[in-house]
């Protein structure tokens, strides 16, 4: 059986704080518990790179998160 308890801490919030935030500023009213359970491996992977890594992917530390779930805003 696994635990669902690790917290993950990482620069001025925390990851679960900014995917939370980041579905309150779209203004959707989901409970991001099972989006975030089934992506949180990738988060973590993108996470851990340093910002060098992340910059040869395009991406900054604050895009991560859009970058996960962004197939969800595909219109």
């Amino acid at each position: 059986m696994t635990a669902d308890n690790i917290r993950i801490g990482m620069g001025h919030g925390s990851l679960m704080g900014r995917i939370d935030g980041f579905f309150l500023g779209l203004g959707l009213g989901v409970n991001p518990y099972s989006l975030r359970r089934a992506r949180m491996r990738e988060l973590i992977a993108l996470e851990s790179k340093s910002d060098a890594d992340l910059a040869r992917m395009g991406l900054t530390r604050d895009q991560i998160v859009p970058h996960v779930f962004r197939d969800l805003l595909a219109g």
